[in-house]
């Protein structure tokens, strides 16, 4: 069985998507949808840049849902459908909208708003994430509770084995990369984002997000939706609204979802969005299942023709 997997922040660049914009129409009307949505032309923004206007996080977010999305109807056009999606972080909601569960325009507009008031809820310069190389997720959180005395910091990302991202406030992120190599860690990265996604400290981002979740069409999910949250299917609308509200402060459990969906049967994986960020996690979970990368293919029947390779 395929799984499909959708990258969150971090994966966009100036320029990505540009050849299939060029090349199909229907690409364009879903850029061309994105910018009504937004009132601004996000379409200019991901093919000229400025690279660090398209970082910030309110323009990073759809811009990554839109280029998945449109990666995704390729794939359908193609042939290609999933027996099951996952996404990380924001890529919940481009794994969502494959699933039928919402509408495009509503995720695009959802996205948007969801990186403002992330970005929001702490100040520039106050709270960080790092990347904890070498330590299991027990050993990152037992480290975390070891420097709760100096300030907030708790496990964001269980990307996968000996890959953990911790998210909270500068100075106890500080003590904290220093409690990590005393427990063992081989390297600990502080990572380019402007916010500590996915920690307590986004609750009130979250408070703003859930009113818009409310008023927004959410349907069951029309085929398997393994969420962050739990690394554990959502069935329902209701699941769904409540996966998404409570993802923005809690932990990614990325690791924990891909072997549930290789424990249930799927063993092809491929990343549909920028980037190879998801497939090489996957590489690290599991070395025997299949990855399918399309080394930027963009023919229907060139695409196929590689599936059928796989699978």
């Amino acid at each position: 069985m395929i799984a499909f997997v959708f990258p969150g922040q971090g994966s966009q660049q100036v320029g990505m998507g540009k050849p299939l914009y060029d090349r199909f129409d229907f690409v364009r009307e879903i850029f061309n949808e994105a910018d009504k949505v937004l009132g601004f032309s996000l379409t200019n923004l991901i093919f000229g840049g400025p690279e660090d206007e398209l970082q910030k996080t309110a323009n990073a977010q759809p811009a990554i849902l839109t280029i998945s999305v449109a990666m995704h109807e390729l794939l359908k056009r193609s042939g290609i459908k999933p027996d099951a999606v996952a996404g990380h972080s924001l890529g919940e909601y481009s794994a969502l909208v494959a699933a039928g569960a919402l509408h495009f325009r509503d995720a695009v507009r959802l996205v948007r708003l969801r990186g403002q008031y992330m970005q929001e809820a702490v100040p520039l310069g106050q709270g960080g994430m790092v990347a904890v190389l070498g330590l299991s997720g027990d050993e990152a959180q037992a480290g975390c509770l070891r420097v709760s005395d100096v300030g907030i910091v708790e496990t964001a990302n269980f990307n996968c084995p000996g890959q953990v991202v911790v998210a909270g406030e500068t100075a106890a992120l500080k003590r904290a990369m220093e409690v990590f190599k005393e427990m063992g860690a081989r390297r600990c990265i502080p990572l380019q984002v402007s916010a500590p996604f996915h920690s307590s400290l986004m609750l009130s981002a979250a408070r703003k997000l859930q009113p818009q979740l409310e008023q927004v069409e959410i349907k069951d999910p029309q085929i398997p939706v393994v969420a962050n949250i739990n690394a554990d299917y959502v069935r329902t609308a209701s699941e769904v609204r409540d996966a998404l509200l409570r993802q923005v402060s809690g932990a990614v459990m990325w690791q924990q979802s891909i072997k549930r969906l290789i424990a249930d049967g799927h063993k092809v994986f491929l990343e549909v969005g920028p980037g190879q960020v998801l497939t090489g996690l996957i590489k690290k979970i599991n070395q025997e299942v299949s990855l399918v990368n399309l080394k930027g293919e963009i023919e229907p029947e060139k695409i196929s023709a590689r599936f059928k390779e796989v699978i």
